[in-house]
């Protein structure tokens, strides 16, 4: 860069010439960094990690569908056991007649299901919302057929021997070849043992159902006696205490679903407890699976946004 200066220019074109020169000089020969401080570095940091983290589904954001989906997904729950010929035991005691089931259950979805009262199935049972319908009523007839402290020592059998065809689980079997009150307590279907049997009972005096306030140990409905024969199929085939009452969860929240959304949300939002963290036994205490206990959950919560009405009926 060349500047032709003679004694009549100027002194601050001079000056100015001076400091445009020593600029270009300078930026030529210096390589300026700009390092972020301390405080920026952070901002920076945190606007990267939300823009490529994402978001996790906040309380608000979980609705009716989303509980559902934890008690009762449409993929099923699959029990651990081997049905064997248990189906064409209940029918050859007269606990199921074939013919009615098979008038009942016309709809092609059942067949393969109807197969297991006909044939032997060394495989376990998987309970979905499509067939929880059939598995209540095949259980059902299970509960109530097959012979058990329960039954025989029991408060139905104890207390209310002169009307025991009364309660919705006697009464209300129609789709038995004999009466209810005949295949009461009547045949062993499996066989439990002295201290397989006392398993039952105490599993059973700890599990409610949300449609009346009485234990599966006083099963006068249809859930309390399907639960009673699941847990003595279980307790035969050497499953433990626990594994009978995730069980019993499972399928009472196929049979309930509503209730047990509920039940999901109450224990998210209330107790901050994920569903598959909460425990089993404690679920299906009178404080929350009972009538009473439940509709003291459901006061508090309200309505679960985008919530359908999906009971349980206690007839065949």
């Amino acid at each position: 860069m060349n500047f032709n200066l003679n004694s009549r220019t100027p002194r601050y074109l001079i000056l100015f010439l001076a400091t445009l020169a020593f600029s270009y000089l300078f930026f030529q020969t210096v390589n300026i960094q700009v390092t972020p401080g301390p405080l920026l570095q952070k901002l920076y940091s945190q606007s990267t990690n939300t823009a490529s983290t994402s978001p996790q589904p906040t309380s608000n954001q979980k609705n009716y569908d989303f509980y559902l989906n934890q008690v009762a997904p449409k993929t099923g729950y699959t029990l651990k056991i081997k049905w064997g010929n248990i189906g064409k035991k209940l029918v050859s005691s007269g606990a199921i007649d074939l013919k009615k089931f098979q008038r009942n259950y016309s709809d092609p979805q059942y067949q393969e299901l109807l197969t297991y009262l006909t044939e032997t199935k060394n495989q376990p049972i998987t309970i979905t919302p499509d067939n929880a319908y059939f598995w209540v009523n095949t259980l059902w007839a299970m509960g109530l057929v097959q012979k058990s402290d329960v039954l025989e020592k029991g408060v139905m059998n104890r207390e209310y021997r002169q009307q025991l065809g009364n309660f919705a689980s006697t009464g209300g079997w129609t789709l038995g070849a004999k009466k209810a009150t005949q295949l009461y307590n009547s045949t062993n279907i499996i066989k439990l043992s002295p201290q397989q049997q006392a398993l039952v009972k105490q599993v059973a005096d700890n599990i409610y159902r949300p449609c009346c306030g009485n234990p599966t140990s006083f099963p006068d409905c249809n859930h309390g006696m399907a639960i009673l024969g699941l847990l003595e199929i279980m307790a035969s085939q050497g499953a433990s205490e626990k594994e009978m009452y995730q069980a019993a969860l499972a399928f009472n929240s196929y049979w309930f679903p509503s209730t047990y959304a509920d039940l999901a949300y109450y224990f998210d939002t209330q107790q901050h407890i994920s569903w598959d963290k909460v425990d089993p036994k404690t679920v299906l205490s009178a404080q929350y699976s009972s009538a009473l206990g439940y509709q003291k959950i459901k006061k508090q919560i309200g309505t679960i946004p985008g919530a359908k009405s999906q009971g349980g009926s206690c007839g065949a």
